[in-house]
């Protein structure tokens, strides 16, 4: 299986995917999984044995939408072009029997049309996942319209999951797509985070219960954290411990002011990066971030309180999430402009540790992701190989990991 994930900006595209393929090779003994990644730190991370990933030159999302190179020297259309073809070499050489593409239906600037369209005619089971939350209708109206994106979804993919519950949030909300399409979309629940496999060990001086801050991978995260240090500053009577997460992607400079304002505070610890957030988060008392999908899912995976802080800027993603988390009780959340009000976002971290947890009001299946795309890949997978013929090495697998 082949999946693929442009990374931009941030950690939560790749970790999504790492996380997909983890349950994959665990479910189906037989199966490998090639992960296509654009990230800057996909090393960073452990993998299982049978996933491995391919790394396609990076490039960084502008504020404006438009992308740009990584290197000062080389033109973002070199390195799209070069992206296009590892693309369509690493398939053509990998025949998957199944790719997962996630988030960007058509890949970043349209790179895995050529792709998608080589597999569709070796007839390679083509799948889309898509966040709970993607965009505004309007914003993802004036992105697609464009590229006659939800046209050439409906024709080419064979699923599309989306990574949440249907209660919750539909990514394609207001938007005008296909019946066919609306066919084959499978609400297949959050996908559940788990402590990592590695044997227990000390990280970090944490204290004993502590409120963990993280911005994901930190590029825009610095104002929520100065907006959490300004109200610690404010409110000097509360001393209750912060861990501050940075995450690789925050500018020298922001780093810099983040740690020099934190260390003229009690009982505040700052982290450039940890890439097992999983044990900082299942050891906090609560979590204050931005509302990214792996912030909101680590959460909830932990049962953990969270107060969010969303961005509105370049999408509205976080704010939908954030708002619908709020009225579903699973979280907090404050508006950015209230956040900068000292003693209104000091109001909100005192009653965090209080606040119910979100087990409380969470459902059955909420967060079965993992294995619902289990069970939707066997079937998808077990549906192929069946035209194609009994007896397959693939089929029998994927059967032997089932029974297993």
């Amino acid at each position: 299986m082949l999946i693929y994930s442009h990374d931009t900006f941030g950690l939560g595209h790749l970790r999504r995917c790492r996380a997909i393929a983890h349950a994959i090779v665990e479910r189906f003994k037989g199966v490998s999984v090639l992960i296509i990644s654009g990230s800057q730190i996909a090393g960073a991370y452990d993998y299982r044995a049978r996933v491995d990933f391919v790394k396609i030159p990076s490039v960084i999302k502008l504020y404006n939408g438009e992308y740009d190179s990584i290197g000062e020297y080389i033109d973002v259309r070199d390195i799209l072009r070069m992206r296009r073809l590892i693309i369509q070499r690493t398939a053509e050489s990998f025949e998957p029997d199944l790719m997962i593409v996630d988030k960007a239906p058509l890949g970043l600037k349209g790179e895995l049309e050529p792709t998608l369209a080589l597999l569709a005619r070796r007839g390679t089971k083509l799948v889309l996942g898509l966040r709970d939350v993607m965009d505004s209708a309007q914003h993802l109206e004036a992105e697609w319209r464009p590229r006659a994106v939800l046209e050439k979804m409906e024709r080419i993919y064979d699923r599309v999951w989306v990574y949440g519950p249907q209660r919750f949030w539909n990514p394609l909300k207001d938007l005008k797509i296909g019946r066919g399409l609306a066919e084959r979309m499978r609400y297949v629940g959050f996908i559940r985070n788990e402590l990592p496999d590695s044997p227990a060990r000390e990280i970090h001086q944490l204290p004993e219960r502590y409120l963990l801050v993280t911005a994901g991978g930190g590029g825009d995260g610095s104002p929520m954290m100065e907006q959490v240090l300004a109200a610690r500053e404010h409110d000097s009577g509360n001393d209750f411990p912060l861990v501050l997460l940075l995450g690789p992607f925050m500018r020298a400079e922001n780093r810099e002011r983040v740690r020099q304002r934190a260390a003229n505070l009690a009982n505040v610890l700052v982290i450039d990066f940890e890439p097992k957030i999983e044990l900082l988060l299942s050891r906090a008392v609560g979590v204050v971030g931005m509302c990214g999908y792996n912030t909101f899912c680590e959460a909830l995976s932990f049962d953990r309180k969270a107060l969010f802080v969303p961005r509105t800027q370049p999408r509205l993603e976080q704010h939908i999430r954030a708002t619908r988390g709020s009225e579903l009780g699973l979280c907090d959340m404050i508006e950015a402009d209230a956040a900068a009000d000292p003693l209104r976002m000091a109001e909100a971290l005192r009653r965090l540790p209080d606040r119910s947890s979100p087990s409380v009001h969470l459902r059955a299946g909420d967060l079965d992701g993992l294995e619902a795309i289990c069970d939707d890949v066997e079937a998808l997978v077990g549906e192929q190989r069946a035209r194609r013929g009994n007896g397959s090495t693939a089929r029998a697998a994927m059967q032997a990991g089932a029974a297993e």
